[in-house]
């Protein structure tokens, strides 16, 4: 107990350490040692530093010190070559293992990676399945007229039909009472274009066909420069009745005649249906957009292509417009393959 104490009255001058300990780190960093801060003057002024606070220490301190100290005499310290042998072993190997830990945690970090590449496999098998069954239950059966295209007689045979329910109908008191009597419509049984209008005028009223006033005479001047004629298309209105005064279709009045016009369009299947103003159109399509908006291209319904124009009575007031008509007119022209591209 008595010994520990002298040999720190024994410890080498705070000096010769510092001498000495720069030293080694010079002969540490000659032989490949690179884990040691370099030996410049203020790095070896820091290590000397905490060198000397540790030697200050009581006496367990004190004693690693001297056990040190003795190991490591102020001659070896003066001799680098000589002092290397037993001041490199101890520093190499206790890095080594720091040095080694990080290569063993390696491997675990290495699994990760192998279950997050199986989630992706397994996504790629999840989607096929999922999408085969929408092709399957996309359905074309819309955008289709639903009963098989009829022989000509037989066409004409089921307008006559409809004709006569048409003319019995009496779902619109008020056009019932007023009418002198339904409208159907006329023309080809097979025709390639129908021309769909809103509601029967006065004229068409007293006389049962579509279109035969001043209104029908310009459409029949439009059907004429599409190089047609009022035989081979077929001409309808979406209302079966007159409205009192000519006035606008009521929603009602459209809902009730819409099976109608339907059960036409059915048993025609035309290529084409140019709708005459903005009722004929947005009853049809059931949409709510302007003529403006609706012109300048083509509409389906059930698979016939649909032209919005304006109806001729507009024309009759705006004769500036009738430039639109024809543009409509040449643009379901191009399509059917009677005018040039």
């Amino acid at each position: 107990m008595n010994e520990v104490p002298s040999a720190n009255l024994n410890l080498p001058d705070p000096h010769e350490i510092r001498v000495g300990v720069g030293q080694l780190l010079t002969h540490l960093q000659r032989v490949g040692v690179e884990y040691l801060p370099a030996a410049d003057p203020g790095r070896a002024e820091q290590w000397t530093t905490t060198l000397l606070a540790s030697v200050a220490q009581p006496a367990p301190v004190a004693a690693e010190a001297a056990s040190t100290a003795a190991s490591a005499t102020p001659e070896g310290l003066g001799q680098p070559a000589a002092a290397a042998p037993p001041a490199t072993a101890p520093p190499v190997a206790a890095p080594a293992a720091p040095v080694a830990a990080p290569p063993a945690a390696a491997p675990p970090a290495a699994a990760p990676p192998q279950p997050a590449a199986t989630p992706p496999t397994a996504a790629p098998q999840t989607p096929p399945p999922a999408s085969r069954p929408q092709p399957a239950a996309a359905a074309p059966g819309p955008t289709i007229y639903r009963t098989a295209s009829l022989p000509i007689a037989d066409r004409q045979a089921s307008l006559d039909h409809w004709r006569q329910q048409v003319a019995q109908c009496t779902l619109c008191h008020e056009l019932a009472c007023t009418r002198k009597q339904t409208v159907f419509g006329a023309g080809h049984a097979q025709a390639r274009v129908v021309f769909f209008g809103e509601a029967p005028g006065a004229d068409e009223d007293r006389e049962g066909i579509p279109f035969v006033g001043r209104a029908g005479q310009l459409l029949t001047k439009i059907i004429e420069a599409t190089k047609l004629s009022r035989d081979e298309v077929y001409i309808m209105n979406t209302l079966k009745c007159r409205p009192p005064g000519n006035r606008n279709p009521l929603p009602d009045e459209l809902k009730n005649c819409r099976p109608f016009f339907e059960a036409q369009l059915e048993i025609i299947q035309p290529e084409y249906i140019v709708c005459l103003g903005l009722f004929a159109a947005q009853s049809l399509l059931q949409s709510a957009p302007s003529i403006g908006r609706m012109r300048g291209r083509f509409h389906n319904y059930h698979g016939s292509k649909v032209v919005v124009t304006y109806h001729p009575s507009y024309l009759l007031r705006n004769a500036k417009m009738k430039g639109a008509v024809w543009q409509d007119m040449q643009m379901m022209m191009r399509a059917m393959g009677t005018l040039p591209a």
